[in-house]
C-alpha cells in the first residue's frame, strides 16, 4: 500500500516515527546502529517527505532510504582512498603511510597501558622523548632529542626557545611559504623572535651573515628550500661554513630540513636530499625536520643536536602543549628501528618501496588493469596506458620527477568534454574506496605508483557509476 498517496492533502496519512520503527527493515537497523541514530534519521525522512509532498513511497522504499541515509551516517569523516594522484607524499591524503611494524606498535600502545613514562629499570618517572631519543641520535650523530607535533612546532619552539627577544639571521632566499600560505617569517614572529635578512633572492654570501651579526643576534639560521627551487646565477653558504661562522662569535647554527629524511636516497636510485645526520656532522648545532615525510613515519616534528640547547628547549613550558602522546611515540619508535636494518630497509618501509617502484612494474601493473577499467567506462570514456612522471610530494625535491606509469581516461563525447571529465572524476570519488587522480592534458589521469592492493582496485570497479 502507498504511504503518500496524494499530494498536500494527503501529508496527514504518513507514518508517525513510531510506527515507522516497528517496520521489520527498520528493526533490523535500530540492531546494527542503535535507536538514538535510527530515530533521527526516520524524523529527518519523514520531514523531507512532508516538505516535498512525495506521492509515492510505500513500506520498501522508505526502508531502502533509511538503509542508504544509516550508511551515510556511520561512513567515518576519514576515509581510506587509493591516492593515484602520482604524488607519494601527498598532503591532502596523509603524506607517509606507515609500515606494518608501527601499525602493530600503534595497536598495542592503544589497546594496553604502556610505559610512556614510566621507567621500567628503576620504579620512577621517566621522560617519554627517551622512546626514541637513543634511535634518533644513534641514526644521525647528535647528542640529543626531542618530539614534538610536527616541524612547524618544531622550528617555533626552538625559535621561542633560543630567540625570544633576539635577532635571526637569514637568507632572503630561504624566507619560505609552504602549504596554506604558512609562512617562516610569520612563524619567527609568533615566537617572539626577529627577522634579519641577508643576502638577496638568488644570491647570499659568507659575508653576508657575518655582518648581520650583532649584540642581539642568537642564532643564524638556514632553512632547505622546501617546495622550490632556484636555478641558474645563485650562490648558497654551505652548512659546515654556516656553521663556523656562528661559532666564531659563540652563536648556534641552526637547521630546518624541512622534509628531512635519514639516509642517502641515491643509494636507492633517487635523487639526493640532505640528511639530518650530515648537517650534524657538518658542525650544526640543531637540526629539525618532519617525521611523516621522507622519514616515512608519523607526523611529528624531530628537534636534534647539541645536548644542551635540547635540554633548553624542552624546560620550556611550550614543549608540553606541543609534545606528541604514546600513539605517535609508538610509531615513530618502529619506523627509526627499521633503520637500524638498512638491507630491507626500501622493502619494508612503506614510503621507501613507493618511491622505488620501478616503472616496468607500474606498466606491466597497469595491462593487468585495464581490460576491467575499460568494460567499468564502456560507452563513456576510452583508457589507455601511458608513461607518467611520479613527485615525491610534500615539499621534497619539487623538481625531480619518478618514472611511472597509469592511465589516462577521455571522454568518448568531445562536446562539453570538461563537463564530462568533472563528472568521471565524480564517478571515481563515489567508489567504496574513493579514488583520487589528477585532470591534464584534457583527460581524467591515474598515475599507479601507490597502488599497491590491486585486487581491491579492480573488484570495485564493477560498481563505477559515470553519470551523464
Amino acid at each position: 500500500m502507498s504511504i503518500v498517496n496524494s499530494a498536500s492533502a494527503q501529508l496527514s496519512k504518513l507514518p508517525s516515527v513510531d510506527r515507522v520503527l516497528g517496520f521489520a527493515t527498520v528493526r533490523r537497523l535500530v540492531e546494527e546502529h542503535g535507536r538514538t541514530s535510527v530515530t533521527e534519521a526516520v524524523r529527518e525522512l519523514l520531514a523531507e517527505l512532508r516538505r516535498s509532498a512525495n506521492t509515492d513511497l510505500d513500506e520498501p522504499a522508505v526502508c531502502a532510504r533509511l538503509e542508504r541515509a544509516m550508511a551515510a551516517r556511520s561512513r567515518p569523516n576519514l576515509r581510506p582512498v587509493f591516492n593515484l594522484t602520482g604524488t607519494v607524499l601527498h598532503t591532502n591524503l596523509g603524506r607517509a603511510l606507515l609500515p606494518l611494524e608501527a601499525v602493530e606498535a600503534v595497536i598495542a600502545a592503544m589497546t594496553s597501558p604502556a610505559a610512556l613514562e614510566y621507567d621500567l629499570a628503576t620504579g620512577e618517572r621517566g621522560d617519554r622523548d627517551e622512546l626514541v631519543e637513543s634511535l634518533l641520535c644513534g641514526l644521525t650523530g647528535a647528542e640529543a632529542a626531542t618530539v614534538v607535533n610536527n616541524n612547524a612546532a618544531a622550528v617555533f619552539l626552538m625559535l621561542n626557545t633560543l630567540a625570544l627577544k633576539r635577532e635571526v639571521v637569514v637568507s632572503r632566499g630561504e624566507l619560505i611559504e609552504i602549504g596554506g600560505s604558512f609562512r617562516l617569517p610569520d612563524i619567527m614572529r609568533r615566537a617572539g623572535a626577529k627577522l634579519v635578512e641577508v643576502g638577496t633572492t638568488n644570491r647570499t654570501h659568507a659575508k653576508d651573515y657575518a655582518e648581520a651579526i650583532g649584540p642581539r643576534t642568537a642564532m643564524l639560521l638556514k632553512v632547505h628550500w622546501s617546495n622550490y627551487a632556484i636555478s641558474g646565477f645563485t650562490s648558497v653558504v654551505p652548512e659546515k661554513e654556516l656553521a663556523a661562522i656562528a661559532h666564531a662569535r659563540e652563536l648556534p647554527c641552526v637547521v630546518d630540513l624541512g622534509s628531512g629524511t635519514l639516509v642517502d636516497l641515491t643509494q636507492y636510485g633517487l635523487p639526493r636530499e640532505p640528511t639530518a645526520g650530515e648537517a650534524v656532522a657538518n658542525g650544526v648545532d640543531l637540526v629539525t625536520f618532519s617525521g611523516d615525510k621522507l622519514l616515512g613515519g608519523p607526523q611529528a616534528g624531530i628537534l636534534v643536536g647539541r645536548k644542551d640547547l635540547v635540554e633548553r628547549i624542552k624546560r620550556n613550558p611550550l614543549k608540553r602543549a606541543l609534545r606528541v602522546g604514546k600513539i605517535t611515540l609508538a610509531a615513530l619508535e618502529a619506523v627509526l628501528r627499521l633503520y637500524r636494518d638498512p638491507d630491507r630497509l626500501a622493502e619494508r618501509l612503506t614510503t621507501l618501496r613507493l618511491l622505488t617502484r620501478e616503472a616496468g612494474d607500474i606498466a606491466a601493473q597497469a595491462d593487468r588493469l585495464l581490460p576491467a577499467l575499460t568494460r567499468a567506462l564502456a560507452g563513456h570514456a576510452g583508457v589507455s596506458v601511458q608513461p607518467m612522471k611520479s613527485q615525491i610530494g610534500s615539499g621534497a625535491l619539487p623538481v625531480d620527477v619518478l618514472p611511472s606509469a597509469g592511465f589516462a581516461i577521455r571522454p568518448v563525447a568531445a562536446s562539453q568534454r570538461g563537463r564530462a571529465l568533472a563528472r568521471i572524476e565524480a564517478a571515481f570519488r563515489a567508489l567504496p574506496i574513493p579514488v583520487i587522480g589528477f585532470v591534464r592534458d584534457d583527460a581524467f589521469q591515474l598515475d599507479l605508483r601507490c597502488l599497491e592492493d590491486e585486487e581491491a582496485f579492480a573488484a570495485q570497479l564493477q560498481s563505477l557509476e559515470v553519470g551523464t
